[in-house]
């Protein structure tokens, strides 16, 4: 047993019922290729390396990758780095296929790693994901609601998000203070057409100040009262009430006057 550094966030599954679970859930075939994150000791690879074509560990810590590699021998195909050093655009493209991404992750970079993995959109076809609770329901929040912000409104333009279901906090070692939930990310083939980098400006400043009208984030981008008042638009409403299409429709209205923001 390997003993879990607070400093990687390790918490190792122990639970054979969820692992199996996890792996059920994917429906894999001999011609996936699946991306592990995080594997640690090898609970959910186990299940993995028989049901998927490929298996690709990406692990951190050196005593869990020399322990996979004992394990597992050439069945696992293991990267020793930092998952958001790892080019998954190159990992497609080295495998010819679209990349099936799972794992239980670190709960402390959560967020770095699904907009990694949002950037990376096209190599990535889907993502089986373990994190914390309280985030998984941030993911699928709706408007008006609050857990609705930046998290929500990124992951559901990329993908069709779902919490398969709850994980209790006995289920791991050492036991978290939290309790979790497994989350599916169906990437979508096609997004809305829109300018992503305008897009993505205005709903990190706008739920920069969440509890101020529209207006007062796009007056901090750098539009003017001149621009706003000419747009048919109600900027008098907050962010969190504004669903994705009326963010894209924000976009629209305010891309003539795009050179005029501060660049973040």
């Amino acid at each position: 047993m390997i003993v879990a550094k607070k400093s990687l966030g390790q918490n190792f599954l122990r639970d054979e019922n969820v692992a199996r679970n996890i792996v059920s859930s994917l429906a894999l075939s001999r011609d996936d290729v699946v991306v592990e994150i995080g594997p640690g000791s090898g609970a959910l690879t186990k299940h993995l390396i028989p049901a998927a074509g490929t298996v690709v560990g990406i692990e951190l810590d050196a005593r869990a990758a020399g322990l996979l590699r004992d394990t597992f021998g050439d069945t696992l195909t293991l990267v020793q780095d930092d998952v958001l050093n790892v080019d998954f655009r190159s990992l497609a493209t080295a495998h010819r296929r679209q990349l099936r991404v799972v794992g239980n992750i670190p709960y402390y970079i959560t967020s770095e790693i699904l907009f990694m993995l949002f950037e990376a959109r096209e190599a990535v076809r889907d993502a089986t994901l373990m994190m914390q609770k309280e985030v998984a329901q941030r993911l699928i929040a709706m408007p008006r609601t609050k857990d609705y912000g930046i998290l929500a409104v990124a992951t559901q333009f990329h993908t069709e998000p779902e919490i398969l279901f709850k994980v209790s906090r006995n289920s791991f070692y050492p036991k978290p203070n939290v309790d979790s939930a497994v989350v599916a990310l169906a990437f979508k083939n096609e997004l809305p057409a829109c300018n992503r980098t305008l897009f993505t400006h205005i709903v990190r400043s706008t739920f920069g100040k969440r509890r101020k009208m529209l207006r007062n984030g796009l007056r901090y981008m750098g539009f003017s009262d001149e621009q706003l008042d000419g747009i048919a638009f109600d900027l008098q409403q907050r962010p969190e009430e504004l669903t994705i299409e009326q963010f894209l429709r924000l976009t629209s209205l305010l891309e003539p006057f795009e050179k005029h923001i501060r660049q973040e």
